[in-house]
């Protein structure tokens, strides 16, 4: 059971992974504290998107998975 959530994390892992490297960059970085706040207002779209909830459901499955085997381990 350990090894198989162990492989799951890992998939996750790299699951999350890939999907942060293929949204866009905001391209603000540090810039956006001085009130550049292109980045908090502008409305995802189709791909883009799809990216976040995916980065959302994925980094939320790999919290979870974590917590999960530290608890049994």
């Amino acid at each position: 059971m350990i090894t198989f959530l162990m492989i799951v994390q890992f998939l996750v892992s790299l699951a999350l992974i890939i999907v942060v490297l293929l949204q866009k960059s905001k391209g603000e970085g540090l810039g956006s504290i001085g009130g550049g706040a292109q980045m908090f207002f502008d409305k995802a779209k189709g791909f883009d998107r799809t990216l976040e909830k995916a980065t959302t459901v994925t980094a939320v499955s790999f919290m979870v998975l974590s917590v999960i085997l530290a608890l049994i381990i």
